[in-house]
């Protein structure tokens, strides 16, 4: 012990290093080393914990120690003992105790701290349901293996948060204020069973929202522990720590590489037959009245080998369909194994009608690339993918959803309004024209396709006029499914800094209520066209109403499909007829639609590949349409 304390008062004479030391409850003496020589890794703490025994006391009150001669050179300390004091009297009181009797036992920060249990919530998009997952996989190596059904329950509380509409806000608010209930009143929900964590929990805030009202989520009243934003999860642990000295942990600094590629997520959803990857992070398109480039950063692309490694993991576990992400999922561009320096290309093909004010400054595989390659190497696996801007469907890439069976004909694709005027102030990089253009173009290449899209009723400045421009274009394409939403000002966007929200409440709410009203008259079209087929339904469990007999599934152009779970002939055992279970791919024969789902009979279970690639192997291909 005294030779091991002798190398600390060592360290006082190297000008590269300062020594910090905390004296925590149960006795235990932190140094922390920093050196200025060290590079800073925010995945990585610099605490290292040497376990003292009880043998070896300091005083409470410092004043005991008379000062050194050393020490009375320093101006600054008057009355108290220098730093070379409190070592070599440590290094003194050491000298005088046998080693047997004094162990020294490095342990990490890991092994001092307690791992709590985590409860999660989500809200918005499929990308922050994939960053929870992510969230936990970084969690689950630091030791919190543990996650519960239940706040009350908890240690650590993980909410991750969407900031593009106000709405998704709100009720972010409506949760941190019960769980700051529980911090506040744990003790009492204890005794009265209420709570059964061990401690009061610590409220971390993830995600978008974390990064856009940071300094007011620190500020009320403390809510909140922890704010971290989508591009820093991997410093989780460390901020956590920060909490157990009192301080606050915030860190949302965004990245230009983070992409998370080496980390295998923890499925939130277990046994599930479909899953998220995420391939692309962040957007570039700058569109006025989104913030998404403010709170998830500028686009940056996974490299191919590791989404192939990961959607390979996912298949050994029997997973059915994967739902590719991205901000800006089909500008997918890895580039990585491309030279650093490079000119902007101008090859970089987009939309016919379309263009976009980022260049791309070196190109790599493409999104097309990576589904050829993923729809190659995993042929009974559904991949669909959102969410797509319309800028980015080069002619080839629509070639290749016509050609694998395995990539879903169902396409997302943002229209935001139908008025070229608004499209303009939007900055979308378009015109109504070359929207109803590139339609035509989809549908001609890729038959029986679906499409399904975005608007938002009430933009900065919108006239009656251009309202009924989104009317007119819902009529003319006739969507599968559709996101509407009345236009709510997100700060730091263009149209925050140069427009005005000029539209009424009321108006966006009656122009909201009117797109619905149109969308819910022209979508029964697509779903009526499927009366009389056949279609291949992936099995995602059964009808909540009527869970003992019915069962659904989604069909290729992701229509919700219902269907009488009786027994049918099974592709593996020589027609034998089973009742079909979740995970199997059935071919079913749509009797009756409606504007929101489709009702048929279930003929046999068969092969992803041999439904569409070898229709003399699927068990039902007779009552094919």
């Amino acid at each position: 012990m005294a030779s091991s304390l002798s190398s600390f008062s060592s360290l006082l004479n190297q000008p590269h290093s300062s020594i910090f030391i905390k004296i925590q409850k149960y006795r235990y003496l932190n140094l922390c080393f920093l050196s200025n020589k060290t590079h800073f890794n925010p995945s990585y703490s610099p605490l290292r914990t040497l376990r003292c025994t009880s043998s070896l006391n300091f005083p409470r009150n410092f004043s005991q120690f008379q000062p050194s001669s050393s020490s009375t050179t320093n101006s600054n300390i008057k009355n108290g003992p220098s730093l070379h004091d409190f070592i070599s009297r440590a290094v003194a009181a050491a000298s005088d105790v046998q080693p047997a009797a004094l162990p020294v036992t490095p342990i990490s920060t890991s092994e001092v701290l307690p791992r709590g249990r985590i409860y999660h919530e989500t809200y918005g998009c499929q990308m922050n349901i994939n960053d929870m997952e992510i969230v936990l996989a970084i969690m689950k190596k630091s030791g919190y293996d543990e996650i519960v059904a239940e706040p009350e329950s908890a240690e650590v509380i993980f909410i991750n948060t969407c900031a593009i509409r106000d709405n998704a806000e709100q009720k972010v608010w409506q949760r941190l204020n019960y769980f700051w209930f529980l911090k506040r009143q744990w003790k009492g929900n204890v005794a009265t069973g209420r709570s059964v964590s061990k401690h009061p929990p610590k409220v971390v805030v993830l995600g978008c929202m974390a990064e856009r009202l940071k300094d007011k989520i620190l500020d009320s009243d403390k809510m909140v522990d922890v704010v971290c934003g989508p591009d820093a999860y991997r410093d989780l642990p460390r901020l956590l720590e920060e909490v157990d000295y009192g301080q606050k942990g915030i860190n949302t600094l965004l990245s230009l590489e983070e992409t998370y590629a080496d980390i295998s997520p923890v499925r939130v959803a277990k046994n599930s037959i479909s899953a998220f990857v995420s391939v692309m992070r962040g957007c570039n398109n700058m569109c006025s009245f989104c913030i998404v480039p403010f709170t998830r950063g500028r686009e940056r692309s996974r490299p191919v080998e590791s989404i192939v490694r990961e959607v390979g993991e996912l298949s050994n576990e029997g997973v059915k369909e994967i739902m590719l992400l991205g901000q800006n999922v089909n500008s997918y561009n890895d580039a990585s194994g491309l030279e650093s320096d490079a000119e902007p290309d101008a090859t970089w093909a987009l939309s016919e009608g379309f263009s976009s004010r980022c260049k791309v400054k070196k190109t790599g595989l493409r999104f097309a690339d990576l589904l050829d390659r993923l729809s190659i190497e995993f042929p009974e696996i559904r991949f669909r993918y959102t969410s797509p801007h319309p800028k980015d469907f080069p002619d080839e890439f629509l070639y290749l959803m016509r050609d694998r069976h395995n990539i879903c004909k169902s396409i997302h694709l943002p229209a935001q309004t139908g008025s070229t005027t608004v499209l303009e102030r939007m900055r979308r990089g378009y015109t109504r024209e070359a929207y109803l253009d590139l339609v035509q173009k989809i549908r001609r290449i890729v038959p029986d396709v679906g499409i399904s899209s975005d608007f938002i009723c009430g933009f900065c400045g919108e006239t009656e006029d251009e309202h009924a421009d989104t009317i007119s274009l819902l009529k003319a394409v006739g969507y599968d499914m559709a996101y509407m939403f009345a236009y709510s000002m997100r700060e730091k966007t263009h149209a925050h800094r140069n427009y005005t929200d000029d539209v009424p409440e009321d108006v966006k709410q009656r122009r909201l209520a009117e797109m619905i009203q149109t969308f819910r008259e022209t979508t029964g079209q697509c779903y009526d066209s499927q009366v009389g087929t056949v279609q291949l339904v992936l099995v995602e469990g059964p009808n909540k109403r009527a869970p003992e007999t019915e069962l659904i599934g989604k069909s290729d152009r992701g229509h919700r499909v219902i269907f009488k779970n009786v027994p049918i002939p099974h592709f593996t055992e020589n027609g034998e007829k089973q009742l079909a279970k979740v995970g199997d791919f059935v071919e079913v024969r749509i009797l009756k639609s409606t504007t929101a789902s489709l009702f048929g009979e279930s003929l046999a279970v068969t092969k992803l590949s041999s439904f569409y690639e070898s229709p003399d192997v699927a068990v039902a291909c007779s009552g094919r349409t």
